[in-house]
């Protein structure tokens, strides 16, 4: 239950729909801190529970996260939106990495 709510929190896949809508109506210097600084506590909180975690779990979200990341970004002509589906593949690979 905890790992869902940093999952969603930080934009991990599946629960990442929010973040390219969001991130789309916001102006550059709020987007910046929606996609950096807010996820720096939520990972901090996953890199301390990684050994209580199913590992299978983490690498799950991680690879989905990247799929969806990369994918998601491919076809899009907005800017933030390309920016979105970007961080979400970050977070995946820092996700896989962890």
């Amino acid at each position: 239950m905890a790992i869902a709510a940093l999952a969603l929190k930080i934009g991990l896949a599946p629960v990442h729909f929010w973040l390219p809508e969001v991130l789309q109506g916001l102006d550059l210097l709020t987007g910046l801190i929606l996609s950096t600084w807010q996820k720096l506590a939520p990972f901090a909180l996953i890199v301390q529970l990684a050994p209580t975690i199913d590992p299978v779990l983490l690498t799950m979200l991680g690879l989905a996260s990247a799929l969806v990341g990369g994918w998601g970004g491919l076809n899009q002509t907005q800017l933030r939106k390309i920016l979105a589906y970007s961080s979400i593949a970050h977070m995946g690979w820092m996700v896989i990495v962890l």
